[in-house]
């Protein structure tokens, strides 16, 4: 996992995105612009947490998320979400 140069502030998390399948189970290979957007992905950088409410999530961990969720952005040339702690659904 890449040390990245951005510090999510409060309750953000910064997410790399997995990879979008590039087969379906049967072999069939999908054309990029029909592919899902991947809902799933690594935490790489976590913030400090509200005062109240401390982060539960943790750099490392396997993340699922709402398909909507997170803004994406692009840091040193690889794409990453960042979004709230409470846009994680599950740990996996």
């Amino acid at each position: 996992m890449a040390q990245v140069n951005v510090k999510p502030l409060a309750d953000r998390v910064l997410v790399e995105p997995a990879l979008a399948e590039q087969k379906t189970a049967g072999g069939i290979i999908i054309p990029d612009t029909a592919k899902e957007k991947p809902q799933k992905g690594s935490v790489v950088a976590v913030g400090s947490g509200k005062k109240d409410e401390p982060m539960t999530v943790k750099v490392g961990d396997q993340v699922l998320y709402g398909k909507y969720a997170g803004t994406e952005i692009n840091v040193d040339g690889k794409d990453y979400l960042i979004m709230r702690e409470s846009d994680i659904l599950a740990v996996i």
